[in-house]
């Protein structure tokens, strides 16, 4: 299982979870609106949820229902065409 960056990321991008990130698995590239966790590399440790600010990180079996489809983005990411442990 992985963790998923949902819509309260959209637009803030804040980074914190990238600080904390022990795995460099939270990605991005000039361009994007949110931060994209790499469900190959996550290690499922946590430690990018509670830093947070806008509490958008979710266990992937915990995403709320109205935002499902963040699931779908963040497993679709172009991962190969961006940088991890990029703090925008």
């Amino acid at each position: 299982m992985t963790y998923i960056i949902g819509k309260a990321c959209v637009d803030v991008m804040d980074g914190a979870c990238v600080d904390v990130c022990p795995v460099d698995c939270i990605y991005s590239k000039p361009g994007d609106t949110q931060l994209f966790i790499n469900p190959e590399e996550c290690i499922d440790c946590a430690a990018c949820e509670p830093v947070c600010p806008e509490s958008a990180i979710f266990e992937e079996d915990d995403v709320p229902e109205d935002q499902h489809n963040f699931i779908k983005l963040n497993y679709e990411y172009d991962f190969d065409d961006s940088e991890p442990g990029h703090n925008i």
